[in-house]
């Protein structure tokens, strides 16, 4: 059991489903305080010199700071990461897909703060304000299309509803362009991106189990394909047949099979049999 499973354990109950709507219903709020009071919007950013001179808000209130301030990029971008969010919840879990966000977003706010500390304390001067003060989630939900592009590499999408693209591509293409941008970027560019892929790495690499990629696990894998196989070869090209009533994965496709572990020997049942054959001594 990791770390998450633990953490799931005991405050499971706190997390918030459907995260995915209030994130992007959070674009739509701040694109409309774009649109209709623009002024507004310079008292959202994430800003540590005015959050340590009492302006607490700002903490999360730049979340609400929209990645475009074009109606139709903000439409396309709603209905592309509404899809990949609500699916990634379902796939992890509603409590593991609130952390994956909610990091990413803690990440971005440390970032800022050390590198305010660091221009404050090091080169004796307040960073701009003009550096950090558009930081926007951008970066973050991008980050739910790399974790999605991990999960399901194969799953095609239609680029602007057109070109189909495998999710792998896409992916790749995602983190040269953020290559890019962190080397020709400035400083909240660099943040920002760096605080995504951060989140990414961290989150999968220490949620992973890392023991079926070991060389025993993998052997004993191997071993039991290979004894298997001749008992999984059966006629028209089945892979499955019930031990009691003889049927196949052919003769109906909602069948499940399990193999008896209290049979001697390998026998596969079908869900009707599973639990009331005789076993095989």
């Amino acid at each position: 059991m990791n770390w998450l499973d633990k953490l799931e354990r005991k405050m499971g109950r706190y997390a918030i489903p459907n995260l995915t709507v209030y994130l992007l219903a959070g674009y739509v709020i701040g694109f409309a305080v774009w649109l209709l009071m623009p002024d507004l919007l310079s008292w959202l950013t994430l800003e540590p010199a005015l959050i340590l001179r009492g302006q607490v808000w700002r903490i999360l209130s730049w979340v609400l700071i929209p990645p475009t301030s074009q109606p139709i990029s903000l439409l396309i971008l709603v209905l592309l990461y509404y899809s990949l969010g609500t699916a990634l919840e379902r796939t992890w879990g509603t409590f593991r897909y609130n952390v994956y966000i909610f990091s990413g977003l803690l990440f971005t706010v440390l970032a800022v703060f050390i590198l305010y500390a660091v221009f404050y304390f090091g080169v004796g001067v307040e960073l701009p304000l003009s550096s950090v003060g558009l930081i926007s989630t951008n970066y973050i939900t991008m980050s739910i299309f790399l974790a999605f592009a991990a999960i399901y590499p194969e799953m095609e999408v239609y680029l602007y509803f057109i070109l189909p693209i495998k999710m792998k591509w896409m992916a790749l293409v995602y983190v040269a362009m953020a290559v890019y941008y962190f080397i020709t970027g400035g400083i909240a560019t660099r943040v920002a991106i760096g605080a995504s892929l951060l989140n990414f790495v961290i989150f999968f690499l220490s949620s992973r189990n890392m023991r079926r990629f070991s060389p025993k696990e993998r052997a004993r894998k191997a071993k039991f394909k290979r004894q298997s196989a001749p008992h999984m070869q059966y006629s028209n090209g089945a892979k499955h047949r019930c031990a009691v009533c003889g049927r196949t994965e052919l003769d109906d496709p909602c069948l499940e099979f399990r193999f008896c572990s209290k049979c001697n020997g390998n026998y596969e049942y079908c869900q009707d049999h599973l639990f009331t054959h005789e076993h095989v001594k």
